[in-house]
């Protein structure tokens, strides 16, 4: 796959039958998979399915899954009572023949209490199981864009980090040109050292390329310069990986500093150490960048 990102956010809505809901999946930068979910009551199986799509299509991160769901009012059966009917009908009947009544209309017939009967219809066991397998399909939706946003995000970091890998690059040839004059800076200033403290270090000359040489031993970067190269050429290999490539990244972000820092400790020039400490500031930068790949 494409570099991705840890951070996204993705809403799906949905419908069926009374139900409306809308899904939420969002994730951010975590460094192993963590999946929280929140339902509705009595779709507990939801649940399952965040976990389970979660684990399918990310490898870190923290998401965070939320459905939110709404039932219309209820349907209303409605009928008439046509024993309480009969009844009133009888006993309006009575008062008007006794002429102290008008005759009923069947509006007001119906408005008397107990004509009419209303009983909300129980929603059944099939028609709940359709209704969470139709919510379960809409969190797949969601977390399918929840997916494509993280790699969104990959993108935008890729040029990114490719950059920064390349600056390192030239800063380590950088480094490679000035380590190459190490050795007659050493032997320069042991040379003048020694002047300074003996007078005439002509005879000396011999003394003065021996603790030259070892002092220059002591300060060859080529070893470290070799790692560095090394890890340049790892770290573009994981940027374009098929797989998630955050954790290899992050560990290789560790050894480019323990090489930068290395380098800086046996570094014998200010034009080298200025070389080395630009060199950790931009494995700083890509160290906090990879923080955000998956």
């Amino acid at each position: 796959m494409s570099l991705s990102g840890m951070t996204g956010f993705a809403r799906v809505e949905g419908a069926s039958g009374a139900w409306t809901w809308a899904v939420e999946a969002r994730s951010v930068n975590g460094r192993n998979l963590e999946t929280r979910f929140r339902g509705p009551p009595g779709f507990e199986g939801l649940d399952r399915v965040a976990r389970e799509a979660s684990q399918a299509r990310f490898q870190r991160g923290q998401v965070t899954v939320g459905v939110q769901a709404k039932r219309a009012e209820a349907t209303v059966a409605v009928r008439v009572n046509q024993d309480v009917l009969t009844r009133y009908v009888e006993l309006a009947s009575e008062q008007v023949a006794k002429g102290v009544a008008l005759a009923p209309t069947a509006d007001g017939l119906l408005a008397l209490r107990g004509v009419l009967e209303a009983a909300e219809e129980d929603e059944d066991v099939e028609a709940r199981a359709a209704v969470e397998a139709a919510m379960a399909e809409t969190l797949l939706a969601a977390m399918d864009g929840l997916k494509a946003a993280r790699l969104q995000e990959g993108a935008a970091l890729h040029p990114v980090l490719t950059g920064q890998i390349d600056r390192i690059a030239e800063l380590v040839d950088l480094a490679e040109g000035e380590a190459a004059a190490q050795t007659a800076a050493i032997r320069e200033r042991f040379q003048r050292r020694m002047a300074e403290l003996v007078g005439d270090a002509v005879q000396l000359e011999e003394r003065i390329v021996q603790e030259a040489a070892v002092l220059a031993v002591k300060a060859d970067v080529r070893e470290e310069l070799d790692r560095l190269k090394s890890h340049v050429a790892s770290a573009r290999e994981l940027v374009v990986a098929p797989a998630a490539a955050g954790r290899r990244l992050d560990f290789l972000a560790q050894e480019f500093m323990r090489e930068a820092n290395t380098l800086c400790s046996k570094s014998a020039t200010t034009a080298l150490t200025a070389v080395g400490l630009e060199l950790k500031a931009v494995i700083e930068q890509l160290r906090e960048q990879i923080q955000n790949v998956e």
